[in-house]
């Protein structure tokens, strides 16, 4: 099976390559230290590997599966040398990556439905939630679809205005009432337009609530049941938006979210600034939650659809950034 062909054009490519720039350099400098002087992947090597992916955000879980596997291929193989590690890491992340319908194109997938596909975007205030929902109507629209945004994070009049601006910017509609607004009741005018104008897909922000606060945790529940009046089976999807540069906190977030809400789907934000991304690895594997978004960039054609194939290529690529 060939893993790693090409799905991206060149110009997403190296857009990819060049928001992994951090997290490559930093993972591939440190790798290099691993296996200096040695000849072959032995014990003290997997514990300096260990030791390196977990300082690399991919968790204490995700590295031991990881490590574990490679442990099995040695004793399969009875010998392996390190010029082999960095194909079998590329190999081993690659499978723990959950994958997602649609990863096959760098075009946003949106299932054929009667009527609007509904996603309710969830995430915590600074992630980049609202900028997220900005790129990705951005990029629907230049699919072809008809998209309307619901500006139900009315806790913050600034949020409701950032949204207006990436809806002109998007030349997508936008449904609000303005700061101190029921969220619920934005949501249900928000479906309600959409199923008026037979749009095709309807982003809803709520507010970036504390993760730690269940009464607030409890308003997602009650947006969720107000919207099934208009769309029975909405949301079809909840993305939750993670900054990738906070590693560990991230993890945290992920958490929380989940088990109060029905997450099936990641955005990884901000992950060009950081030499954390292998935070992205260690979130996919622990909540087998597909990331089906990463931001790379502050342009609007920045967030990239998740491709675990491409990701880990580039990740690995220590060609300067350039597109192989």
């Amino acid at each position: 099976m060939n893993f790693f062909k090409k799905l991206f054009s060149s110009e997403k490519k190296e857009s990819l390559n060049q928001g992994l720039e951090k997290t490559r350099s930093g993972f591939f400098s440190k790798l290099a230290k691993v296996i200096a002087g040695k000849s072959r992947v032995d014990d003290e090597v997997l514990d300096n590997l260990e030791e390196l992916l977990i300082s690399s955000d991919v968790g204490v879980e995700t590295t031991i599966k990881i490590i574990k596997k490679i442990e099995e291929r040695v004793a399969r193989d009875k010998f392996m040398g390190t010029e082999e590690l960095n194909n079998i890491l590329k190999e081993e992340i690659s499978l723990l990556l959950s994958s997602h319908e649609g990863e096959d194109s760098e075009n946003v997938f949106i299932p054929k439905k009667d009527g609007p596909y509904v996603i309710m975007v969830v995430g915590v205030n600074g992630v980049g939630k609202t900028t997220t929902i900005g790129k990705l109507a951005h990029q629907l629209k230049s699919q072809g679809k008809v998209v309307v945004l619901g500006a139900a994070d009315t806790f913050r009049a600034a949020a409701v205005d950032q949204l207006k601006i990436w809806s002109e910017r998007a030349g997508v509609a936008i449904v609000s009432q303005g700061m101190g607004a029921d969220p619920a009741s934005v949501a249900f005018d928000t479906l309600q337009s959409a199923v008026a104008q037979n749009a095709d897909v309807v982003l809803i922000d709520t507010a970036g609530r504390l993760h730690n606060k269940v009464g607030l945790m409890n308003e997602l529940t009650k947006i969720k049941r107000v919207m099934q009046k208009v769309v029975p089976d909405a949301p079809h999807e909840v993305l939750l938006v993670l900054d990738g540069s906070t590693g560990q906190n991230a993890f945290e977030q992920a958490k929380q979210f989940t088990a109060a809400t029905d997450v099936n789907a990641l955005a990884i934000t901000k992950i060009d600034g950081t030499a954390k991304g292998g935070v992205v690895i260690g979130i996919s594997d622990q909540f087998s939650i597909p990331v089906k978004y990463i931001g790379v960039g502050e342009k609007i054609g920045d967030l990239q659809v998740f491709n675990r194939f491409e990701f880990v290529d580039s990740l690995f690529n220590q060609n300067n950034g350039e597109a192989k």
